[in-house]
């Protein structure tokens, strides 16, 4: 009996520290930028044992206000253009994506802006129901301690963009050499589209399929409410 007075209390301890820590950091990171994600770390891990690879991690975070309005106009018509509307999750899609998938159809993914955010910042890339959960959670954090502005300046600095390249400043120096403030519609398009599949497709080195994908966006940022994010 006793024994399981000292196993219940042990369990009660831990779910009470899983919550003060998790919605301390996120509080702590909803004003200071986030200096490294959980996928960096891997990717880097990655690259070490990887004799066809150089290590490269190349970051630097910029506030909203030092990114072309382009780029979060541009991502919010390519990845998710219920942002605005959702509480962090697109029920709609995840029902169609679930009936796909039991169809056994490959379909886009319903994972929101918001989704991806707390994926990249909190997690680790794994399609398994524990870490699903997780992903609930955080979502849910976030789109309570954040809000919209937040979650998407942080999408924009952390967020996967090429081999060893995150978030919107890197990747608009590595590919157009100039900083994300300078991004022109096509350019903010252009990095849009290869968002699905960074390491897979390059702005530098667009595709047919991915000069499709532009012109896509492109349409849809136009019949789309400006966000009135980024400078």
């Amino acid at each position: 009996m006793k024994v399981l007075k000292w196993v219940l209390r042990l369990i009660a301890k831990i779910i009470l520290w899983f919550f003060v820590i998790t919605i301390g950091l996120t509080v702590v990171y909803k004003f200071v930028p986030i200096p490294i994600t959980p996928l960096m770390l891997i990717r880097v891990w990655e690259q070490a044992f990887d004799d066809k690879k150089e290590v490269r991690l190349y970051k630097d975070w910029v506030p909203m206000s030092k990114i072309s309005k382009h780029l979060p106009q541009a991502v919010y018509a390519a990845e998710d253009q219920k942002f605005m509307d959702h509480h962090g999750f697109d029920r709609e899609a995840m029902k169609k994506a679930w009936e796909n998938n039991q169809k056994g159809n490959r379909v886009k993914g319903a994972s929101t802006i918001s989704q991806q955010t707390s994926k990249n910042v909190f997690l680790w890339p794994a399609r398994t129901l524990v870490r699903k959960g997780f992903e609930a959670y955080f979502t849910v954090l976030i789109e309570f301690i954040w809000g919209k502005e937040r979650i998407m300046e942080v999408y924009l600095n952390v967020i996967e963009m090429g081999e060893g390249i995150y978030g919107a400043e890197a990747a608009a120096q590595y590919y157009f050499k100039k900083s994300a403030a300078q991004l022109t519609r096509q350019e903010a398009a252009l990095i849009a589209a290869t968002l699905p599949n960074p390491r897979r497709w390059s702005p530098a080195r667009p595709t047919p399929y991915i000069y499709g994908r532009q012109a896509w966006i492109l349409r849809q940022m136009n019949n789309l409410n400006p966000l009135g994010f980024g400078s």
